[in-house]
């Protein structure tokens, strides 16, 4: 009998730790995530954007470009690009790295064969379609080379997945008060007035000020 107290008490030991240590999950889903990415849905997606980014709102924004124009560049962030490897995407105060940067909404980096996403920190909280449009821009900078072909391709990008994302999520526009809102939203006024071409978004690289002295082509962007 007292062989069966002590199996029992030993198996009470074993299994404690197992239910009263279980890791529960921190995720917080703000309210402007679209109802579709509710906790059980974001905690089921973890697993594919983790070496990018910890950030729920970077891992919601890359998913919902399935299905769009910008799922080459969702692709390339999860590795398939000219470094073979997954990028990081990060919140970043800017002006950390060059002060020239503090208005910059993102900036891709290269150090080695490592490839870093910095989104202005400003937009930490932004809709994540809104920053799904960003990111679908800046992955295509994937080297120390850029150029006004390569920005122009990229906002061109960018306007056209805003467009798809709005008519997925058109709740992502609801945030009137979000600066990349605004940008997104600008984005695709000179997209639908150039007839869905780069016409006027090509007009707006050339005289942008933080462009000035690059050249007209790139390595993979080589017309305009």
């Amino acid at each position: 009998m007292k062989f069966k107290k002590v199996m029992l008490t030993l198996a009470i030991a074993i299994m404690l730790p197992l239910s009263a240590y279980a890791k529960k999950s921190d995720i917080t889903i703000p309210e402007n995530f679209p109802k579709k990415y509710d906790k059980n849905y974001v905690e089921a997606i973890v697993p594919v954007y983790k070496s990018v980014s910890k950030e729920p709102v970077v891992m919601v924004a890359l998913d919902m470009l399935v299905g769009t124009n910008g799922e080459f560049s969702r692709n390339a962030i999860l590795g398939n690009n000219l470094s073979n490897r997954p990028m990081k995407v990060e919140f970043k105060n800017l002006s950390e790295i060059k002060e020239d940067y503090a208005n910059f909404d993102a900036l891709g980096w290269k150090k080695g064969k490592e490839l870093t996403i910095y989104v202005n920190a400003k937009h930490r909280t932004a809709p994540p379609g809104a920053l799904a449009a960003l990111l679908s821009h800046e992955a295509l900078h994937q080297d120390e080379y850029n150029s006004i072909a390569e920005e122009t391709y990229a906002w061109t990008m960018e306007a056209s997945v805003w467009c798809e994302i709005l008519r997925i999520f058109p709740e992502s526009a609801d945030d009137k008060l979000s600066p990349l809102v605004n940008r997104e939203n600008n984005l695709k006024k000179m997209f639908e007035k150039g007839n869905y071409s780069d016409k006027y978004i090509k007009k707006e690289v050339r005289g942008n000020k933080g462009y000035q002295g690059l050249p007209q082509t790139s390595p993979g962007f080589e017309s305009l």
